[in-house]
């Protein structure tokens, strides 16, 4: 199993910047990716980002690409999601992901969440 804990979320207004954390635990060996989603109330979750453990590949949404950053430090089994010029609409509970397998997109471990609220 695999423990995921997400921290750094809070009330931050539009324009903002936010570093969230997802320190991972447990059987980490073997982890190829990991993301981060997001789900606003009344929205289904959506992805944001992710990135490869090994050769740090990342991938963005269209949304957030160019004010998102994903990066990863391996030796303390950590992945961050820098947030710059934030808005309203990216508030959202922020949840940390991590998938063993390359193939389908399928993640098998999620962390609770953290709040992000974007003030205008």
């Amino acid at each position: 199993q695999v423990q995921l804990v997400e921290s750094g979320g809070g009330l931050v207004q539009a324009g903002g910047s936010l570093r969230l954390s997802c320190a991972a635990s447990g059987r980490t060996f073997g982890l190829y990716r990991m993301g981060w989603f997001r789900q606003a109330p009344g929205k289904e979750r959506e992805f944001v980002t992710a990135i490869t453990w090994s050769g740090g590949s990342t991938y963005y949404a269209d949304s957030v690409q160019g004010r998102f950053t994903i990066s990863r430090d391996n030796a303390k089994n950590t992945v961050y999601l820098q947030m710059n010029s934030l808005k309203p609409d990216d508030t959202a509970v922020y949840i940390c992901a991590a998938a063993r397998s390359p193939v389908g997109g399928k993640y098998d471990y999620w962390g609770q969440g953290t709040q992000v609220t974007v003030s205008s």
